[in-house]
């Protein structure tokens, strides 16, 4: 591949609260750090532009993709800093919504401000934790994505994600399979479950895909009474933690050098070597 497969990437922990214009903009400036330090793709985490637990208050805020005013400040910030600016997720109306749910969609600007793709997180959260944690019903609001995306982007095909897609391997598998060399995960993880799984599920789909993962996260007490679990991580195809966050908002950049995911799969030939097989009997 040569040097063209180098990046440096970016990933932008935050601590979004209730008011989207605020949102925006501390997301504005910890994109902007990142840019300034070098980076030429910056991920920012799930839910970047509102965390709110009132879903009803959530879809008054928000419109669809073409009018959104969220979606042409990122637009014309991407531009303005000529980067690939990839949020991680924000609330959206789809315009061919049969119901009143939202997408939880991932947007892609390329470093002139277009839309270079989108993708509307496919696994919903619909979980009860115990010990104490509510349950958590996302289909409620959330209207499930149906395609797996990935993308071109500075030199590097990407595979897109979001937050409990993590916990699914064959949708990285897929991706893999589609040539992404670079997984995306962008999140807002529990506190009890980013403690347990956080680090092992994110190496993991990054070891057995033999793929970089770039991982923003939220962290920290939101206003809307919510713990988010931080730790933004970027991981190497061997499954090697190249940096990682606290809990704070704040930026993390990594080098990225495609030729050593091409050099894994070349050396343990995991992909090539899958085999088809029939289930267990009785399944």
């Amino acid at each position: 591949m040569g040097k063209d497969a180098q990046i440096t990437a970016a990933c932008v922990q935050m601590r979004s609260g209730l008011d989207i214009p605020a949102n925006i903009a501390a997301a504005r400036d910890l994109v902007r750090q990142a840019v300034e330090s070098g980076a030429r793709y910056v991920l920012t985490p799930e839910n970047t532009t509102i965390m709110d637990e009132d879903k009803a208050r959530v879809r008054a805020l928000v419109g669809s993709m073409e009018e959104d005013a969220a979606v042409r400040a990122f637009s014309a910030l991407a531009a303005e800093l000529d980067t690939w600016l990839h949020i991680g997720s924000m609330p959206l109306r789809p315009p061919d919504a049969d119901d009143e749910r939202l997408a939880n969609r991932s947007i892609l600007f390329a470093p002139d401000g277009r839309i270079a793709t989108w993708y509307d997180k496919i696994h919903l959260f619909d979980v009860t934790l115990g010990d104490g944690e509510k349950a958590y019903r996302e289909s409620a609001y959330v209207r499930p994505g149906t395609r797996a995306v990935v993308a071109d982007a500075a030199n590097v095909r990407v595979g897109f994600s979001i937050c409990y897609d993590l916990r699914f391997p064959a949708l990285y598998q897929a991706l893999a399979r589609a040539g992404a060399q670079l997984l995306t995960v962008p999140a807002a993880f529990t506190v009890p479950t980013g403690k347990a799984h956080w680090h092992v599920l994110l190496r993991a789909r990054a070891v057995e895909t033999e793929s970089f993962v770039l991982a923003a996260g939220q962290g920290g007490q939101h206003e809307n009474g919510r713990a988010t679990y931080g730790h933004s991580l970027i991981v190497s195809p061997w499954g090697g933690i190249l940096a990682e966050a606290g809990e704070e908002p704040g930026v993390i950049l990594a080098q990225l050098d495609m030729n050593e995911a091409s050099d894994m799969r070349a050396r343990i030939p995991v992909l090539r070597n899958a085999r088809p097989f029939a289930p267990p009997e009785g399944v």
